[in-house]
């Protein structure tokens, strides 16, 4: 049997929703490709295992949650392709991604790993902002032209079997941040290098009902734990007073601008000021 040209691996739990507009995107561009979709449950999910289904998606379940890294592990064992593609389940591939980032895998056989654009997309427009903030979720923009870059994130990142196997598994204690980003400290240190691709961009989506400033603001509270924890594991945490500073611009930000998008980044600050409580009560 022929292997496919890659394989799509989509770690979820429980968002069968966002799932379904996944799976509309990256399978049609999968077919077309002469590739495979591989969605790993983490734990039991019945409404994702049949939305996955619908889509003609292979499943691989778990009995209990194990973990974004397990998942991309156990998406790895399951695929049968060279080249294993991870995204997000709440990602939509615009037409020709999967072409582009095909292609400079081609092109470019002295690279391993791969990345592209991951354009954040809230729906109904979110919080009102002032103009000068991102949007509060992950996204990535090295600019207009390929070229090496030192990181990349798990919502759209390819890798080749060969750099998998020789840089090891995918670390499966971290959790909640910093995952992705562990491996590829590895493959780093090894004198491997990340490729952007330019033209692989990837939308990172956020549904209006999940893109009000409560929610936001709770998720980069906990986005802010982890990111600390993160720079604790490679000695690069800022000081107290550095967290503090921080906390107290993203408010002074909120008042000066009128921009609930700084209620979110000031979230984001408390939750890093959190972390850092924690580890001194330890």
């Amino acid at each position: 049997m022929t292997s496919p040209q890659a394989t799509i691996v989509v770690p979820t739990r429980d968002r069968a929703g966002y799932l379904d507009v996944a799976l509309a995107s990256l399978q049609p561009q999968a077919a077309a490709a002469g590739a495979e979709v591989v969605v790993v449950l983490d734990g039991p999910d019945a409404a994702s295992a049949a939305v996955a289904a619908r889509h003609g998606a292979q499943v691989v379940a778990f009995d209990a949650p194990r973990g974004l890294n397990a998942a991309r592990n156990a998406g790895f064992d399951a695929a049968r392709s060279d080249l294993v593609v991870y995204v997000d389940d709440d990602v939509e591939a615009p037409q020709g991604w999967l072409t582009a980032l095909l292609a400079a895998v081609a092109s470019t056989p002295e690279r391993d790993v791969f990345t592209g654009p991951i354009r954040a997309r809230l729906e109904g427009g979110g919080p009102r902002a002032c103009g000068r903030d991102e949007p509060p979720i992950t996204a990535f923009d090295a600019g207009p032209a390929d070229m090496d870059v030192p990181l990349a994130w798990g919502a759209n990142l390819a890798l080749r079997r060969s750099a998998f196997e020789a840089v090891g598994r995918f670390d499966e204690t971290i959790h909640d941040g910093g995952d992705e980003e562990e491996w590829e400290e590895r493959h780093r240190a090894a004198g491997g290098r990340i490729r952007y691709v330019a033209a692989a961009a990837i939308d990172h989506r956020r549904t209006p009902e999940d893109a009000t400033l409560r929610k936001l603001a709770r998720a980069s509270y906990h986005r802010g734990r982890a990111g600390r924890r993160t720079d604790v594991r490679k000695g690069v945490a800022p000081s107290l007073a550095r967290e503090l500073r921080t906390f107290a611009g993203c408010c002074w930000h909120v008042l000066r601008r009128r921009c609930l998008i700084g209620v979110t980044m000031a979230a984001h600050s408390a939750g890093r000021l959190r972390a850092m409580a924690e580890r001194a009560q330890r």
